[in-house]
């Protein structure tokens, strides 16, 4: 998994409450056996006229937001059913950083496992973010997760955000639950060496 420690971005935003999993990544497109590709159906629903078009309404399709990789949200974003096809979607779109007042608990816990880094800020704080990429051309923001602050290009909005540090120090290092375990892996294989030497029984 690719490490975050500070990235700069353009910033897209999208001013809906309770977006769910599902108009992430409608269930249709979860028969891929792979975490890539799943980018090119990102909010397909929203992105996509009935005749297979772009919608030009909507935030994503505007030209003024190719290429963002920083995501501003509504509140309780990533709701609904906990596919982890959600952050791959995002991830595969190339957003690396989703600021929103607050996440689903499981979709928010996916996202460290998947090298994106969601940032709870207040309401205030989202609807200044909001206002600036829709007004200001090319709006970008910094965020530094060894810091724990977002600032923008003329630190107009400078904000400290909170990670606990088991999960800030996971995705600074590039390690989701698997790499974690795999750091003990010569522990891991000595254990079971002795293991089978007893006959796949231990005794205290």
């Amino acid at each position: 998994m690719e490490p975050f420690i500070k990235h700069t971005g353009l910033v897209a935003p999208m001013d809906r409450a309770n977006v769910d999993t599902d108009q992430i990544i409608p269930k249709q497109f979860l028969k891929r056996i792979e975490r890539t590709g799943y980018g090119q159906f990102l909010f397909n629903d929203w992105r996509f006229n009935e005749n297979g078009t772009l919608n030009p309404e909507f935030e994503l399709n505007k030209s003024c937001y190719q290429g963002a990789s920083i995501l501003v949200a509504g509140a309780n974003f990533g709701s609904g059913s906990s596919r982890e096809h959600a952050p791959w979607a995002l991830m595969d779109y190339g957003f690396r950083c989703i600021i929103a007042p607050s996440f689903a608990d499981i979709f928010y816990n996916n996202c460290f496992q998947n090298g994106i880094l969601p940032i709870v800020v207040p309401d205030s704080v989202v609807a200044e973010i909001t206002s600036k990429s829709r007004t200001e051309k090319g709006y970008r923001l910094n965020v530094d997760l060894k810091s724990l602050k977002i600032w923008d290009e003329d630190e107009e909005i400078v904000f400290q955000f909170k990670i606990d540090d088991f999960r800030r120090n996971s995705l600074m290092n590039g390690l989701d639950d698997i790499g974690i375990t795999l750091q003990h892996e010569t522990n891991i294989s000595d254990f079971e060496q002795i293991r089978h030497k007893h006959g796949g029984v231990l005794r205290s």
